[in-house]
């Protein structure tokens, strides 16, 4: 537990150059068209809604990527993030397109000393973001104490269901846990989730899940009302290979029996 961090820390700064050059993260598109938004945010649209004016942070931002097309909607973001290369990389592209954003290096679970309490309108997060926190009551605490009174929190994750699934297998088996552990489940792994032709050689990770229940849980005991949670039936990246279809929005699906395993899903919570 006291090397999670070091581990998940040195795994990202070596994702991040890999990342940033990769076509699925579109650098170029956002440095040519100053209305491009990322696929991730495209998605989000119908339920994020007008967020022009409001002050937002964007948790675990990595490479910025969804933070400055946030900012393209209107809205004054901040990005937090752990990885300093991920942060290198998110300042170019705001940078190179004339984007004012600023970017803070800290673990999430330091955001309130680091940012200030209730300073926030807008807290977003997600896709691949939970599985890398062991306590997601204190994520949930930290959330509540960003937001001013009436802000709300905005995420849209990869399935609990779907992260406890043995991609390695031939048929769709659980194979990792569902529920919170204290134990973190270890990986060795080389790969990323974009295409690349670089190399990872810090490939140790240390990874939980939250089930559903336990993130909802956590959010009310933190204080927040729950105003929407949606399922879908499609992630924005090849959660199982060899499984999967690609469609034109930049969302997987599974090739069949869709309806059998939710694949992401979309949480919305207000502070009262």
């Amino acid at each position: 537990m006291t090397d999670y961090r070091t581990f998940n820390r040195d795994n990202w700064d070596e994702r991040a150059p890999l990342h940033a050059a990769s076509a699925d993260y579109a650098f170029a598109e956002f440095q040519a068209d100053p209305s491009f938004l990322s696929e991730v945010v495209r998605f989000d649209l119908p339920r994020l809604g007008d967020i022009r004016g409001l002050r937002g942070v964007h948790l675990q931002c990595h490479i910025g990527t969804d933070t400055l097309s946030l900012t393209r909607l209107g809205a004054d973001m901040t990005g937090l993030d752990f990885s300093p290369a991920s942060l290198a990389q998110a300042r170019k592209l705001a940078e190179d397109t004339g984007t004012a954003i600023e970017f803070v290096e800290s673990d999430v679970y330091e955001a309130i000393p680091v940012l200030g309490a209730e300073q926030f309108d807008l807290v977003y997060t997600g896709i691949g973001a939970l599985c890398w926190l062991p306590d997601v009551r204190r994520w949930a605490e930290t959330v509540a104490g960003l937001l001013r009174p009436g802000g709300r929190l905005f995420i849209r994750e990869g399935h609990p269901v779907l992260w406890s699934i043995d991609e390695t297998q031939d048929r769709l088996v659980i194979g990792y846990p569902y529920f919170e552990t204290a134990a973190a489940t270890v990986f060795d792994d080389g790969s990323t989730y974009v295409e690349t032709d670089g190399e990872i050689t810090k490939t140790v990770t240390h990874e939980w899940n939250h089930g559903l229940g336990e993130i909802i849980g956590a959010l009310l005991t933190a204080g927040l009302t729950l105003t929407a949670v949606t399922e879908h039936d499609s992630v924005p990246w090849e959660a199982l290979p060899g499984k999967m279809i690609h469609d034109k929005h930049g969302e997987w699906r599974l090739i069949e029996h869709r309806e059998r395993l939710p694949l992401s899903y979309t949480l919305q919570a207000r502070k009262d």
